[in-house]
């Protein structure tokens, strides 16, 4: 049934102006700290001007259509608050000797080493790579299914999808773990191999990785020669910093994507999402993007930001009208 639409900002938009807000306040209380902070502020700007252009467009022209496009104008940004992440949070240091400590504590090794040397069969190679490259896929496409085949949960499912990627943003500005690619190659994986990890500082700051550069990140392990795996490489070379491994938020959004598939009862959607989400999950260190317990800990912080994400929605957002 058709009803009036919702005259102010929806859910998702509110969220990303939460986000906005928060790291503003963190960019002027850091103002001499950081390397970028007029640029850093420039995007904010830019964000919110794109916000309330779709949001203009929408009252002008109010649809599912354009409702769509204000949904889709949050998911595109996501892809530049991740490295936005980095400038803020290399002004910490590194905190990454103490998260590989306790890989090896738990495992006796370290999984994002020992994994990529153990099995190196091009197809093992090719599928862990396709699972780490449906990411944005899987998450997109539940997205497109509630769109398409569950429209009142929409606004919901788009809050909960955006919203756990911020809250993950927040966690990752905090604590500033590189992950094995970025560790591993400042340390020297020779010291790893011996249970050696040394303490980097402030190194992660020093280096100005300002792009991705192959002088301060280890090679993606696998078969070079597979269609997947270049693929991985093209998405790494895009964007990839040294910042936002504890927890995985690959991991974590994956889970969520799991939730909204169960929640959704359609059995074709959550059993064609659960091979890639097995697969991703191994991926995420067999390329050594992160350690293995990134990955564990990706499984419970998705679990916790989806009922938690979920309650606030329903407790704020319930109202939201729909077109």
């Amino acid at each position: 049934m058709a009803v009036t639409p919702k005259r102010g900002l929806i859910a998702v938009e509110w969220a990303m102006m939460a986000y906005v807000l928060f790291t503003t306040i963190f960019i002027m209380v850091t103002f001499s700290r950081l390397a970028h902070p007029w640029q850093m502020l420039a995007f904010r700007t830019g964000a919110v001007a794109l916000t309330l252009a779709l949001w203009m467009l929408y009252r002008h022209r109010p649809g599912r259509f354009t409702m769509l496009l204000r949904v889709a104008g949050q998911m595109v940004l996501l892809s530049w608050w991740y490295p936005d992440t980095y400038e803020m949070n290399r002004i910490f240091l590194n905190l990454d000797h103490v998260f590989a400590g306790w890989e090896q504590s738990l495992f006796g090794f370290q999984p994002a080493l020992e994994f990529c040397q153990t099995y190196t069969h091009p197809i093992i190679s090719e599928l862990l790579s396709m699972g780490y490259v449906s990411y944005y896929p899987l998450f997109v496409g539940v997205a497109v299914f509630y769109y398409l085949y569950r429209y009142e949960q929409f606004g919901r499912t788009a809050f909960i999808i955006v919203g756990s990627f911020f809250l993950f943003y927040v966690v990752f500005i905090f604590l500033p773990v590189a992950g094995p690619q970025f560790y591993f190659r400042a340390v020297g994986t020779d010291q790893i191999a011996q249970g050696i990890f040394p303490n980097i500082g402030d190194y992660f700051n020093r280096i100005q990785f300002d792009v991705y550069n192959h002088d301060f990140i280890l090679p993606i392990p696998g078969w070079e020669d597979g269609i997947m795996y270049k693929l991985l490489v093209v998405a790494h070379n895009a964007g990839e910093r040294p910042t936002a491994a504890f927890p995985s938020s690959h991991v974590g959004v994956a889970v969520i994507v799991m939730w909204l598939a169960w929640e959704a009862r359609n059995k074709k959607l959550f059993f064609t999402c659960l091979p890639f989400v097995i697969l991703l999950f191994f991926a995420t260190f067999y390329i050594q993007a992160h350690y293995a317990i990134d990955a564990i800990a990706g499984l419970f912080f998705g679990t916790a930001f989806y009922f938690l994400l979920r309650w606030l929605y329903d407790r704020f957002f319930s109202q939201e009208c729909r077109v």
